[in-house]
This record gives C-alpha cells, sequence and structure tokens, in this order.
C-alpha cells in the first residue's frame, strides 16, 4: 500500500456532516493529486456503490469505495471527523474515514486495497493510532504500514475515547468475522445495548463440540449478473455469522472474476453455504464436508437459517461426497443433488445467459451508433475493409455497425457454450460453442441456441458416467469427450431438430412482427410486470433476453424494437419512482433510504433495475406491488406509442437512438409518477418510520438493524 496513500491524502480535520460531502473533500485531494480525472464522474460512482449497501462498519468506520473509469492508479484517502459522519453501521456515526478508488477494471488492485486495509481494522491498536496521531505524515505511514503502532499511543488514545459509544469496542470484537477481497463491507453486528449478551452469546457455548475456537464455515455467492445479489448476499451471511459467533468466509463469484479461497481456509471449514444462482465454479474444492445449497435469495433473506442448517448437519457427521465420488459428477454441478430439474435447468440457463449478456450490451450500442451516426442504411455499406474514408462520417457508423454485426454473432454460440459449461464444466463448451453456431448456420436462432447447449450439456454429461480404463482417462477431456460430443450434437441439430427449431423460430419472428393493437399494448404491459417482479432476478432476466434476442440480428424487426424499447423503459420505473418519493415524501423515509434515493436517480436513468432494490428490501409488501403496476403501466404506453430501440441497454443516454423519443419519455414518467403515488399512498397509511425525522445522524442508524432483516424480493 506504499504507493496508494500520501500525507497530501489525508485530513484529519474533516468537516463533512454528510457522507456525500466527505466523499467529495477527499475525493478532491485525489483530483488534486491527478489520480481522479473527473470528480463528478468519479463521485456518482461512489454514490451508485453506496446505493447497493451501506459501507459502515461497526467501530466508528466508514469505507466508500468503487471501481471508476475516472481512477488513473488505485488511491486511499483518509479522513478524521470529530463530529461523526452516517454511514449507515448500526452502532452510529463513524469518526475514521477510509476512501478507496480503483481505476475500472482493476479488480484485484480494488480487492487488495480492501483486503489489506481490513485486515488493520480489525486491530484496535490500529484505529486507536488513527484516533491519536497528531499529523498526516505520520498517519499515512501508520496505514502503508511504515509506522506500526505503538502501545503508548493506543493507550493515550483509549483514554481520549472513553466516554465513546461501548459500541466502538464490542463492534471490533463482535466483528472479528473472517472477510475476503471482496467489493463489500460487513454492516450489521451487535448495537450498543446488545454488548452484555454478547459475551454469552453462542461462541461461549462452542468449546464443548469444536474445541478452543469457533464453528468456521466458507460460503460462496454468485447470481447471474454479479453486481448487487452477489455481494448483499455476501453481506448478510457475514452479518448473521458475527451475530452467531460464528467465522464466515465468503468467496464472492461476481462478474468480474473472482479471488479464489485459500485451500487451508476450506480445509479448516467445519462447513460450506452455496447461495447462488449460476453454478459454482471449482466446486470440487468444497467436497467432502457438511454442505447447504440454496439459491443467492435464501442467502439474503434466511442467513441465519443456513447457518443453523450446517451446523446440524455438522453434528450429524453429514458431508458432501468427496471429488472424485460418483456423487461429484457434473450433474450435481450446478447445484445439490436434492434440487429438482426445474431448479437445475433455471441454473443451466441462467449461466448462459450471464455469459451472453456482455456482448449483447457491446454489440448492442455499437450497432445502435452505427446508425446514428451513419443513418439507417448503414446496414448496407460495403465492408470497411474495402472501404473506409477517415474523414467522412458514413465510414465510422460502418465501422461501428460492422464490428457490433460481429459481436452479435457470438450471441447463439456464448448463450449454448455457457449452458452447457453450466451443466458438465469445462468438457461442455466444445459441444455447446459447436452446437450454438450450427443454429446460426441452419436459422434456428436462440431457440436452437438453447436446445444446443442442454444437448451438449446432456451428451457430455452422460459420456463421463461411462466407466472408462484408466490408459484412456488421461486424453479423454482433451480428445475424446470433445470429438464425440462434437459429432453427436451436430448430428442432432444438423439432421434432427434443427429444421423443426427453426421453423418455430420463424413462427415466433411471424408472430412478433404481426404483433399491433391491443395484443402489442398486452404483451408491454406482461413485460413491464416482469421487468419489476424481481429487480434484476430470474423473471426480469427472462423478460430482458427476450426482448435482446429480437434485436441480436444485423436488421431486426420493427416489432423487436418495440419490445426492446418497453423492457428498457419499464425497467427503469422502479429506481426513478424511489428517487422521485424520497424528495417528495422524504419523512415516510428513513435517513438511509433517502440517501439512497439520491443514488438512484442516477442508476434508474441508467437502466440499471437494481437501485431499487435497498427500498424492496425494507419494505417489498408497498415497492415491490407498486413498481409492476407502474411497470405495467410503462410498458403498454411504450408500446402503443410505438417507441422503438437498437440499443440493449444505455437508459436515457441512448434517447437520441429511440424511436418516438417523446412519447418514450412519457411513457416512463407516467409509469414512475404512478409507482410514487402508490408507494406513498401505501406507506402513507402505517405508522411514520421511526427516525425519519431525526436529525441525529446516529438515529437512522438505529433503525438499520430491523431494515436489514426485512426480506428482500430482489
Amino acid at each position: 500500500m506504499s504507493d496508494m496513500i500520501t500525507a497530501d491524502l489525508v485530513d484529519l480535520d474533516l468537516s463533512a456532516d454528510t457522507k456525500e460531502a466527505a466523499a467529495r473533500a477527499l475525493a478532491e485531494r485525489m483530483v488534486s493529486q491527478g489520480r481522479v480525472t473527473d470528480l463528478e464522474g468519479f463521485l456518482a460512482d461512489v454514490a451508485a456503490r453506496e446505493a447497493q449497501m451501506p459501507t459502515g462498519l461497526d467501530g466508528g468506520i466508514g469505507i466508500p469505495h468503487c471501481r471508476s473509469a475516472h481512477v488513473t492508479e488505485p488511491t486511499l484517502a483518509f479522513g478524521r471527523s470529530a463530529a461523526g459522519i452516517d454511514f449507515g453501521a448500526a452502532d452510529g456515526p463513524a469518526d475514521l474515514i477510509f476512501l478507496i478508488a480503483a481505476p475500472a477494471g482493476a479488480d484485484d488492485a480494488h480487492l487488495t486495497i480492501l483486503s489489506s486495509l481490513a485486515r488493520q481494522l480489525m486491530n484496535d491498536e490500529f484505529t486507536s493510532a488513527l484516533r491519536a496521531v497528531g499529523d498526516a505524515e505520520t498517519a499515512a505511514a501508520l496505514i502503508r504500514g511504515d509506522e506500526a503502532p505503538s502501545a503508548k499511543t493506543a493507550e493515550d488514545a483509549s483514554e481520549d475515547t472513553a466516554a465513546a459509544p461501548v459500541a466502538a469496542s464490542t463492534g471490533a470484537a463482535a466483528g472479528r468475522t473472517a472477510h475476503t477481497p471482496d467489493e463489500d463491507a460487513s454492516t450489521g453486528g451487535a448495537s450498543p445495548q446488545d454488548a452484555p449478551a454478547a459475551d454469552t452469546a453462542p461462541p461461549a457455548a462452542e468449546p464443548a463440540a469444536f474445541g478452543e475456537r469457533p464453528f468456521r464455515v466458507v460460503a460462496v455467492t454468485s447470481c447471474p449478473t454479479g453486481i448487487a445479489h452477489t455481494y448483499m448476499a455476501a453481506e448478510s451471511l457475514e452479518n448473521a455469522g458475527r451475530e452467531a459467533g460464528v467465522e464466515v468466509v465468503v468467496e464472492t463469484q461476481g462478474s468480474a472474476g473472482f479471488a479464489r479461497l485459500d485451500p487451508a481456509v476450506i480445509a479448516a471449514a467445519d462447513g460450506v453455504i452455496f447461495a447462488h444462482d449460476v453454478p459454482v465454479r471449482d466446486k470440487d474444492r468444497f467436497a467432502g464436508k457438511p454442505t447447504v445449497d440454496v439459491g443467492v435469495k435464501a442467502g439474503i433473506n434466511r442467513p441465519a437459517e443456513l447457518l443453523a442448517e450446517v451446523r446440524e448437519k455438522a453434528a450429524r457427521g453429514e458431508a458432501s461426497a468427496p471429488a472424485h465420488a460418483s456423487a461429484g459428477t457434473p450433474v450435481d454441478r450446478a447445484g445439490d443433488s436434492t434440487e429438482g430439474y426445474g431448479t437445475k435447468l433455471r441454473k443451466w440457463l441462467m449461466s448462459g445467459v450471464s455469459y451472453m449478456v456482455p456482448f449483447v450490451a457491446a454489440g448492442g450500442l455499437l450497432i445502435a451508433l452505427g446508425f446514428a451516426i451513419g443513418g439507417y442504411k448503414i446496414n448496407k455499406a460495403p465492408s470497411v475493409m474495402d472501404h473506409f474514408v477517415w474523414t467522412q462520417a458514413d465510414s465510422w457508423g460502418a465501422l461501428l455497425f460492422q464490428i457490433g454485426g460481429v459481436a452479435f454473432g457470438f450471441l447463439v454460440p456464448v448463450l449454448a457454450g455457457y449452458i452447457a459449461y453450466g451443466m458438465a464444466d469445462r468438457p461442455g463448451l466444445v459441444p455447446g460453442f459447436v452446437g450454438g453456431a450450427i443454429s446460426l448456420t441452419i436459422n434456428a436462432g436462440f431457440l436452437g441456441g438453447l436446445a444446443a447447449g442442454l444437448i451438449a450439456g446432456g451428451v457430455v454429461m452422460a459420456i463421463q458416467k461411462v466407466n472408462i480404463p484408466a490408459a484412456l482417462r488421461g486424453i479423454m477431456p482433451v480428445v475424446v469427450i470433445p470429438l464425440i460430443s462434437s459429432a453427436i450434437v451436430g448430428f442432432l441439430m444438423f439432421v434432427v431438430i434443427g429444421k423443426p427449431i427453426a421453423s418455430a423460430q420463424k413462427g415466433l419472428t411471424d408472430w412478433l412482427n404481426g404483433l399491433t393493437g391491443t395484443n402489442a399494448v398486452l404483451l408491454g404491459a406482461l413485460l413491464g410486470l416482469m421487468m419489476c417482479f424481481d429487480l434484476g432476478g430470474p423473471v426480469n432476466k427472462v423478460a430482458y433476453t427476450f426482448a435482446t434476442a429480437g434485436i441480436a440480428v444485423s436488421d431486426p424487426s420493427d416489432s423487436a424494437m418495440k419490445i426492446m424499447a418497453a423492457v428498457m423503459a419499464a425497467g427503469m420505473v422502479p429506481p426513478l419512482a424511489m428517487a422521485l418519493a424520497t424528495t417528495v415524501r422524504g419523512r415516510l423515509f428513513t435517513q438511509t433510504e433517502r440517501e439512497n434515493g439520491k443514488a438512484a436517480w442516477v442508476l434508474g436513468a441508467s437502466f440499471i433495475s437494481e437501485g431499487a432494490i435497498p427500498f424492496a428490501a425494507a419494505d417489498p409488501l408497498r415497492v415491490i406491488p407498486s413498481s409492476m403496476v407502474g411497470g405495467a403501466l410503462t410498458g403498454a404506453l411504450s408500446m402503443a406509442f410505438g417507441a422503438t430501440l437498437r440499443a440493449p441497454h444505455g437508459g436515457i443516454f441512448v434517447v437520441p437512438l429511440i424511436g418516438n423519443p417523446f412519447l418514450y419519455l412519457v411513457a416512463i414518467a407516467a409509469g414512475v409518477c404512478v409507482t410514487t403515488a402508490l408507494v406513498v399512498l401505501l406507506k402513507g397509511l402505517r405508522k411514520p418510520v421511526p427516525g425519519a425525522t431525526a436529525t441525529d445522524p446516529a438515529a437512522p442508524a438505529a433503525t438499520a438493524p430491523k431494515e436489514t432483516k426485512q426480506p428482500i424480493a430482489a
């Protein structure tokens, strides 16, 4: 961390009174040092991360952080506040603020910063020394590790802060749950009034059964997009582990990749929890231990139950099969063997979709930009290999269009390949990609890709069940399985099922092209309901995939572009409505929710439905139905107005690429207003939110445990 923080990035007299002001003050120091290029853009990225989950830690710590394209190198800034700043921690405001900035794509650097800092924050001497340090240079040296905190410094700091809330010490003690270097900071923990009980909580009872150490659990969380749910489940499990006296170490397998747990940590674990909606990668590492396997939402909604279940399995001596045993076959890699095939099928399909979405976004936006620059006849332009004039806009439009078309050409093979991967791991990739490519060749489209992926995975799984002589096992994954499975999949796709699927695909396309009037409006309403039902969950992804499938061609039909427009418009409604509701009726929301509402403006405008998740988590019975009503209205109006969209993402930033843009914005505004009105009405019928109008910065934090224990529907 030697080059990540200097004295110029330290403010020992941070005068900010809100977390936004604190982030701005520290970010300005980063700008002055040339480490951040765009202050407002960077702060928007910080706010977007803060909207997913508060970054306050027990013990008076705040760790706002993000990855941003406006950061030039991994950087850490530190501020110390005398009055304290609310970062959403359960035990009150934070006086030690660490702003962490990492360049976009620099995931390893970002995680390394968080990991190093988290380990130091568990050291009472370290935090006490930071509270007592008198100059910026020494503070930077302490954080870098160049200077160890002296015992006297820590003792002096303890005396200076003796009157501080007892939560600072109890939070540090209760918060020694092991953390992985993921992109979330834990926010739960015992409240000050619970401190005495914490000393006699479950950990005291464990030594009789497990020696002198607490029960240890390793967990893996993942979801199709790896943005919100992955980290929310990890945070929830860590919080529950802290309360139960269980050491929880979580491996978050997000969209940006993941850092594998140390094999020694896995070996020392007493149990394993999988909370996932896509297959766990390298699942065999956890074989032979008591295991609980559930969906990612279960990790968010009922973490305490999962911990209790894995402890019960350990007490009974119940464990999963060793990695080399038959139960470790690919059939079980996508979930627990007790799961029904419906659940497994959903996970396999979501695996394919999660890998396909980046191709959809990149290819779709490039094609849309090509049309915007070169006009709607750009798809007739000759290859840029043969004709490209640097000074002509049409040439640049053709270039973008043709690059996007190439990206779109991967959609079906990637979908099929990673469905097969979800079923059979790496051996499924080759036949899956081959089957997907054949689907394009015979014009079977996405339906063919889905079938090819499932067939490829099933064929590989069947081959792997055959007893093979030991002499041949070495060449099975490299030669035999790819050869046989590709031949079988190719035969089935070309000769047996290809034509019927191609006919079905053509029929679906013709049906969409023929949608008019009431039928189109009803379809728009249905898609709007699906987009707002689980805010980024499986139902939302089904609607989004259905829409993107229609425009994933070089010349999409008018009906397909109308469906894409309706889906994006409906997905923008929930976060925008929550932002508006917190603005017009702030007293109905807690301070934390009002802060989240500010970030929801940006998230909603960018078509990131997850911006409404904090509100759905706190009050699902009012927020989700209201969002569905507004989303259905927006989807129906968009279809009725005939708005079209060639880009699969972008929110209001792609309005110039939308057909009938004014009426499109009217449709979004109508849905937002309806959802806002319903939320305000329903919340107004209940008693005022405790702490919603409090001015004490600690007041909203006092209600945080109640909020985090509410079920979430996203």
